[in-house]
């Protein structure tokens, strides 16, 4: 599989990556035989980067992979683990909370060095505090050598620009984006170029869109609108009438984009992976994913958001 270099990291890692959350049964109850068979399967076919978090599952996602981890070399692996968001609606960014978080996902991660560890969901959170209290925490993980670069994740485009800015430089290398490029928003486009020019490596997740790109469609907890669900809807149906596999053209059109480093996919089912391997590894039709996005212009980055008043990004509908 291609791989591309995370920001300024070093890091060379696969376009296509693992989102571990679904070890943590978040979007069905999976057998942890199966989700240790998925994970090795990635490693074994190209994948080479693996996110997690404890909030997946309430650390139930980070045990898993943790026992799917122990038989696997350490140098076979990129690893990454968040800090910040514990239990649905738990979040703690203080200084004590955050190195506590990095010692227990060691403990059922079975690792002694997290290589991303990221911040995660910060809007959520006072960016001040994460600015000020967080991401001086981290530094010290760093400098310490328990870790390898520092990232932040969340929803709304604006956040990360909004604590880049507030924060030395290079103190943030990697963010991690989700719903924000795939074949119905392609917002996140507007922030590359800072990115770019800040050396900092993208992360995109969610090229389905948490679902709305599928067959199974989105889940009822999903935020988008109902304009937005039903204009999916409409790209779902085209393409099973015709015969094409809407999710192999979302992974590949989000995968196309140089200046996005990875695309993180989620899934427990070992034979999932392996499709979703294929479409990595093939040739892009074209032609297939113009068709598609045509269909799906009406609602083009018409958008949803979440979080503090503050951090939320203007609705687009």
């Amino acid at each position: 599989m291609n791989t591309r270099t995370l920001g300024n990291t070093g890091l060379r890692v696969s376009v296509l990556s693992f989102g571990a959350s679904s070890l943590g049964s978040v979007f069905r109850n999976i057998d942890e035989k199966e989700g240790i068979k998925t994970v090795h399967y990635c490693l074994d076919n190209g994948i080479n980067f693996i996110d997690v978090s404890p909030y997946y599952g309430q650390t139930k996602a980070e045990i898993v992979l943790g026992k799917a981890l122990k038989t696997i070399p350490r140098s076979r692996y990129i690893l990454a683990s968040k800090i910040g968001q514990y239990a649905e609606g738990e979040f703690d960014f203080s200084a004590k909370r955050t190195l506590q978080s990095f010692e227990e996902s060691c403990m059922r991660l079975n690792v002694e060095y997290i290589d991303l560890l990221q911040c995660h969901d910060i809007e959520f959170a006072d960016l001040n505090q994460v600015a000020n209290e967080t991401l001086p925490a981290l530094k010290r993980l760093k400098d310490a050598g328990k870790i390898g670069h520092i990232g932040i994740t969340g929803l709304p485009l604006k956040i990360f620009k909004s604590l880049i800015d507030r924060v030395e430089p290079g103190l943030v290398e990697t963010i991690l984006s989700f719903c924000h490029y795939e074949l119905n928003d392609t917002s996140l486009e507007s922030t590359l170029p800072y990115f770019k020019q800040n050396n900092i490596g993208v992360i995109n997740a969610s090229p389905t869109g948490m679902g709305l790109l599928t067959e199974r469609g989105a889940p009822q907890w999903h935020p988008a609108s109902k304009e937005i669900r039903l204009g999916c809807q409409k790209a779902v149906d085209y393409c099973k009438a015709k015969g094409i596999n809407i999710t192999k053209a979302a992974i590949q059109f989000s995968i196309s984009n140089p200046d996005i480093t990875t695309t993180l996919v989620s899934s427990a089912n070992p034979e999932n992976m392996k499709n979703n391997i294929l479409y990595a590894n093939g040739p892009i039709d074209q032609a297939v994913i113009n068709e598609v996005l045509s269909i799906l212009k009406p609602i083009h980055n018409h958008n949803f958001t979440r979080g503090r008043l503050e951090n939320q990004d203007p609705l687009i509908s």
